[in-house]
């Protein structure tokens, strides 16, 4: 049974080098830039064009949404937004959810986005009570599925030509990591 009421609280994560806050407007400027970044747009699969107004709208949204949980990434020394991150996709009879990150450009190949995601999985197996956390990552972002291997994700399907990007298919790989893998291998 997991405690939906964890993802109502809106926590404040603090790692290392990072801190997740909760997701607000005021980080709508700086996820716009990320957003509309072309490269962030290529890892991501987005094809939507997003306005600054809609971000607006969104991050604004972010505190009353009660069946998910979306965090913007900050340094924890500055409070420069680094990305965002989200929870979603909460299925509580079968204790599992969907996770997703971005980072903006300059964030990455900086142990950023694992530090996210180890403080992320930690509050989703250790608080919320979920058993399994899920993802997609595009073959062609091997950088990012080495990021979740590290993290405890593992593959476990793949869906052929599930994007067409730039003129081409591409496939997306299935991942996902469970709490009694992550106690196996820290404990």
């Amino acid at each position: 049974m997991i405690d939906a009421t964890a993802l109502s609280e809106k926590p404040v994560l603090t790692g290392d080098r990072i801190r997740l806050t909760p997701l607000s407007i005021r980080h709508a400027a700086a996820f716009h830039a990320s957003a509309v970044d072309p490269e962030t747009r290529r890892l991501t699969g987005t094809h939507h064009d997003f306005t600054l107004e809609e971000l607006q709208a969104w991050c604004a949204g972010r505190a009353d949404c009660p069946d998910r949980l979306d965090l913007a990434v900050e340094d924890r020394e500055s409070g420069a937004f680094l990305g965002e991150l989200a929870l979603n996709d909460i299925d509580a009879p079968n204790a599992r959810g969907g996770f997703r990150i971005a980072l903006v450009p300059g964030a990455t190949d900086r142990g950023i986005g694992s530090e996210a995601i180890r403080l992320l999985l930690d509050y989703a197996f250790d608080r919320v009570g979920l058993h399994r956390v899920q993802l997609e990552v595009w073959d062609y972002n091997p950088r990012a599925r080495r990021a979740y291997e590290k993290c405890g994700f593992e593959v476990e399907g793949r869906m052929r030509e599930a994007l067409f990007w730039d003129g081409a298919w591409h496939d997306v790989f299935v991942m996902a990591a469970l709490r009694t893998r992550r106690a196996e291998s820290t404990g």
